[in-house]
């Protein structure tokens, strides 16, 4: 863990706080209905399936697949200078929130749509913990 993380980094908006708060916990969170128990990610003020705004959040398994993914080959911030090529996905978790990503522990080549992951968290700096996924 640094302070030096030299890649772009996240500015939690307010609906996003308890997320980020649970990263830093190391779980994995998202907002679920109570009214049609549909899960989402990102996070809003109503369901993302039927508008309740009777919502909470709750702690997911962190187990999922991958639902798609791009090889980045080119570097388009310095952060990534010498992690050419890495992964960026999105993951279908267990629960049904989709939710954006690297992957990671798994050579570019290897990675699939429909391959078991899950999240493993990355404490990049003091006060930022970034969920990452692996294969499982």
């Amino acid at each position: 863990m640094s302070d030096n993380y030299k890649k772009a980094m996240p500015v939690p908006g307010p609906e996003s706080v308890p997320f980020w708060e649970g990263a830093k916990n190391h779980q994995l969170m998202a907002q679920k209905c109570l009214r049609c128990h549909h899960h989402w990610f990102p996070p809003s003020s109503v369901c993302t399936s039927c508008g309740s705004r009777d919502i909470e959040w709750v702690v997911l398994s962190g187990k999922g697949t991958v639902f798609s993914f791009v090889v980045f080959h080119r570097l388009y911030h310095k952060g990534w200078d010498g992690e050419i090529p890495y992964v960026v996905g999105v993951i279908e978790l267990k629960e049904g929130a989709r939710m954006l990503s690297n992957i990671i522990g798994v050579p570019v080549e290897n990675v699939k749509c429909d391959m078991p992951v899950e999240v493993v968290f990355d404490d990049v700096t003091e006060k930022l913990t970034l969920p990452k996924f692996k294969p499982v």
